[in-house]
């Protein structure tokens, strides 16, 4: 005898209303930008957004997404960033989704009033996702973060 179950995890918690996922929805757009999308913009020469590497230098001269710019996030400041167009959309990036260097990056740029995006899954999925690289160690760099001995 086959009985269906009484109980959801699924649905534990109700969905929302669908005007309200709308607005969810869209609103995560605003902060986020998609691997995919990147790859198609650089491909097509956009210079809209500023790409900036937030991972240590050395993690940087290694492997890093071609364009993008060197900046630590605990180096990102009103000094650091005086150059930067306010006109362009930071895009902030570090090793993958395990890491919240990129998201602490954006947050600093909203302070100093910049429009930001993180990019969804960093480095490990632009690298996964067939984008290229640049560095010393290019593709054999690591995918991941290790704490220096």
């Amino acid at each position: 005898m086959n009985t269906k179950p009484k109980f959801s995890l699924v649905l534990q918690s109700e969905a929302a209303d669908p005007k309200i996922a709308f607005l969810h929805f869209t609103s995560k757009l605003a902060f986020e930008k998609d691997v995919a999308d990147l790859l198609i913009d650089l491909k097509k020469g956009c210079d809209h957004f500023i790409l900036v590497d937030v991972r240590e230098p050395s993690s940087y001269e290694e492997c890093h997404i071609p364009g993008a710019i060197s900046l630590p996030t605990n180096q990102i400041n009103a000094k650091t960033t005086d150059s930067f167009p306010k006109e362009k959309v930071m895009i902030t990036y570090c090793w993958g989704p395990a890491c919240n260097g990129a998201t602490k990056a954006a947050a600093k740029f909203a302070e100093l009033g910049f429009k930001v995006k993180e990019l969804i899954g960093g480095i490990e999925y632009w690298r996964n996702e067939g984008g290229e690289v640049e560095g010393a160690l290019g593709k054999e760099a690591p995918l991941y973060w290790k704490m220096k001995s």
